[in-house]
């Protein structure tokens, strides 16, 4: 049924994408490219139907029994594996923005076979499988049977007529695999561009001949690899080779396949930056800047000053990380073995800045080695985010103070030299997939407090909070929020066992498990509470339920651990008789964009506690805030602008700030002394570190304790008291009950401002130097 639905919508999508690319051939504008190693779609139907205006068809259908009821038939569908964290969302919900504000757009990804992994609980440990979600096909794909490009590997370089040829050894074919999105408002789509590898050949016939097998299949397996997994493990060599083989893969096929759109629509090539934005999700894409040079100069004969303004006209980036470990670096060594070209232009766009750098006042040796694409050392690597700088001729940060931190510490060298490449676009969500979709109930009422204009603009949501104190209005929402609180209930009985009341507050905390994300303070929280009811007596002014995912890395050790001790924690926790329903922690196993628009429509508090200075932005935050949770978090990424919009005093803030980490930092932290200062805290340590939830293993936290005590880098013990202050102040609140309401109200109207729709204004503006933006 769900097949017969998505087929009846393919004609239609198919018509408004030929609809969409012919007016888009004629204009006279720039195109949009986002290159992103991730795009989180999550299921294409609900959206699909919504845009295409035939929901009223399906559910009448449904009604007739012709089809299953609405809720099997979306459950039918298997999200796309096509991303895994915060980056492929937010590539996710651009799409949808780029499509709804009519700004002609390709995204460019690739179709991973088996996604990132698909998690598993056994024992309260995650374990990786792989996410199959291609099994049965995906009536969504547009096979682009004419779309195809060779990407070359290895071999070597030699000049030829005066000009440098790259002799690949080896060719891989990248076949394009069209994804549509649609708009919801216009019959406008945006495309999201899979690349699938093919083999040249598909096997070596002479080794087949030989009683070769393994060896004849090599050249499909070389190429069939390169789709497998999102992100593999880069701990051994092949890893990093497979890595760096996909980045590049992805970069060339659609390098490739915008100068051939760009000549096929009679454009000159000279013109090819003014009428495209090649644009960079992160560092991954890093190496389009050196293939977009190569192409234009090796293929295409240009010279090199003519062809470096093309690729600085076109090119921009975006950063998401503060962390310098986080920073893409590749081995000069690897580069040369599968990339030699691209290490030699490299290379001279190295040569060519430095020589410019050494002509400015101030720039001494120590400054040319630190904003030098080369890092030297014992092995010498190249620094991607350090080429997509110098090659963009915008770089922004995503949210003010990212933006902010970006400009002052890991990339203050470039912004001394060339502040006007630097600026802001703070995030943002689509709140088609995240409102209308994921809490419908929710939208109507909002439709009857403002009507529905805001849907198409919602930064009209602003005006909802002069309607807080609507009694009508208030008893709507709480009525909302019970009825997908009872719906989670029931997902958490089915998935886990745990029998959780929809009438405690649900505190939500869900993302990717990583220890500057904090789920380990949570679990420092959760234990303290459940300390003070069976050793102290203490009664909770509220009942909570505390409810957590999210999939650590396969290879992070101490993000696996911590996913471990919640369970241990929860599995004594939840089987107290003497705890009941007064608290229960939840762990929600294989987290997605399908399970989190589950969750965050019954959410009440959204945790945002990554230490102050470490979150570039977050999407979450906007997500749960957007649905009605309070959010409690620390003064970082776009919780501050969060703050500022609705007003500090509708969000729990507690915590150090940036200048204070940096200053404790600077003085010499020693953990140890608050653990030793707050009888609390060292209550919860010595619980977990002697093995209270873990009788059967008494050591097994012991390393994850004395880690807090004696560095603690994200400074969780700084952050307690703080942290149980503020939750105190939570259940104070809950409690009231009607000011919680009227306080979730004004969250959800400050929320208009943090739409992807703006964002995507904002990034034709300050970014893209779109006409008319």
């Amino acid at each position: 049924m769900f097949v017969a639905v998505a087929e009846a919508c393919r004609p239609i999508l198919a018509q408004r994408w030929a609809a969409t690319q012919s007016i888009d051939a004629a204009r006279d504008d720039r195109r949009v490219h986002y290159l992103s190693m991730e795009f989180l779609m999550g299921r294409a139907l609900h959206n699909a139907v919504s845009a295409l205006g035939v929901e009223g068809e399906i559910h009448a259908l449904a009604g007739k029994r012709v089809l299953a009821d609405w809720e099997t038939l979306i459950d039918g569908e298997r999200d796309a594996a096509l991303g895994n964290g915060g980056l492929g969302r937010l590539a996710a919900c651009f799409l949808d923005a780029l499509a709804a504000r009519e700004v002609p757009a390709f995204g460019y990804g690739l179709r991973y076979r088996y996604g990132m992994f698909s998690q598993r609980i056994e024992s309260g440990r995650q374990t990786e499988r792989a996410d199959d979600w291609l099994r049965d096909g995906s009536p969504w794909e547009f096979f682009r049977d004419d779309v195809t490009y060779a990407v070359p590997f290895g071999g070597r370089v030699e000049s030829e007529l005066g000009r440098r040829v790259w002799h690949g050894a080896t060719r891989i074919n990248a076949r394009a695999v069209d994804f549509i999105v649609p708009a919801h408002d216009s019959p406008r789509v945006a495309t999201l561009r899979l690349w699938q590898a093919e083999a040249g050949e598909p096997i070596d016939y002479a080794a087949f001949s030989r009683g070769d097998y393994a060896g004849a299949a090599a050249c499909a397996h070389e190429a069939e690899v390169l789709n497998w997994v999102l992100y593999p493990d880069d701990s051994t060599v092949a890893g990093r080779t497979l890595r760096l083989k996909q980045e590049y893969f992805l970069v060339s096929a659609s390098i490739q396949d915008m100068i051939a759109r760009h000549l096929a629509e009679g454009r000159d090539l000279a013109h090819f930056g003014r009428d495209n934005c090649v644009h960079l999700n992160d560092t991954h894409p890093a190496l389009a800047p050196a293939e977009l040079m190569r192409v234009l100069m090796d293929l295409r004969g240009l010279a090199w000053d003519e062809a470096w303004r093309i690729t600085t006209e076109a090119t921009s980036y975006t950063n998401h990380t503060l962390m310098p470990e986080a920073l893409e670096t590749w081995p000069v060594r690897l580069m040369a073995e599968w990339l030699p070209r691209h290490l030699e232009i490299i290379y001279a766009i190295n040569q060519r800045f430095l020589d410019a750098l050494r002509e400015t006042p101030g720039a001494d040796e120590d400054r040319v080695r630190a904003l030098s694409l080369i890092e030297e050392g014992p092995e010498r690597r190249v620094r991607m985010a350090h080429l997509a700088i110098v090659a963009s001729h915008k770089v922004n940060g995503v949210s003010a103070l990212h933006s902010q931190l970006m400009r002052r510490t890991i990339f203050a060298g470039f912004a001394a030299l060339t502040p006007e490449k630097f600026v802001n676009v703070t995030n943002g969500v689509t709140h088609r997939r995240w409102l209308f979709q994921a809490n419908p109930a929710l939208a109507a009422a909002i439709d009857g407090a403002l009507g529905e204009a805001w849907r198409q603009q919602p930064a009209q949501l602003a005006s909802l909070a002069d309607r807080a104190a609507d009694a009508a209005l208030k008893r709507t929402v709480r009525q909302v929020k019970r009825d997908n609180k009872v719906r989670l209930a029931h997902i958490i009985r089915q998935h886990t066992g745990i029998a959780v009341s929809p009438d405690s507050l649900f505190d939500v905390q869900v993302k990717r498990i990583h220890e500057y994300k904090r789920q380990l303070l949570n679990v420092l929280h959760v234990v303290a509470r459940y300390l003070a009811i069976v050793e102290r007596g203490e009664e909770p002014t509220v009942a909570r339920t505390v409810i957590v995912a999210g999939k650590a890395a396969s290879a992070y050790r101490t993000a696996k651990l911590i996913i471990q001790l919640i369970h241990d924690v929860a599995r004594e926790v939840n089987s107290d008789p003497r705890v009941g329903d007064k608290l229960k922690l939840v762990f929600l196993p294989d987290y997605g964009v399908s399970l989190a628009e589950r969750i965050m429509p019954a959410a009440d508090l959204s945790e945002q506690i990554s230490t102050a200075g470490t979150e570039a932005s977050g999407t979450g935050n906007m997500k749960l805030a957007l649905n009605g949770a309070l959010t409690i978090g620390t003064w970082d990424g776009a919780n501050i602008e969060m703050a500022e919009a609705m007003g500090p005093e509708n969000m729990f803030v507690f915590g150090l700030k940036t200048n204070e980490v940096e200053d404790l930092r600077r003085v010499g932290y020693d953990p140890r002394l608050f653990a030793e200062q707050n009888r609390e805290l060292a209550a919860v340590l010595d619980a977990i570190g002697n093995g209270r939830f873990s009788p059967e293993e008494p050591q097994r936290y012991r390393a994850l304790v004395d880690h807090l005590l004696g560095a603690d880098p994200y400074f969780l013990l700084a952050d307690f008291a703080s942290y149980m202050q503020a939750q105190r102040d939570t259940d104070a609140l809950y409690a009231e009950g009607d000011a919680w309401t009227s306080r979730a109200i004004r969250n959800i109207a400050a929320m208009g401002m943090f739409s992807a729709d703006r964002a995507i204004d904002d990034y034709q503006r300050l970014v893209w130097r779109r006409a008319g933006t």
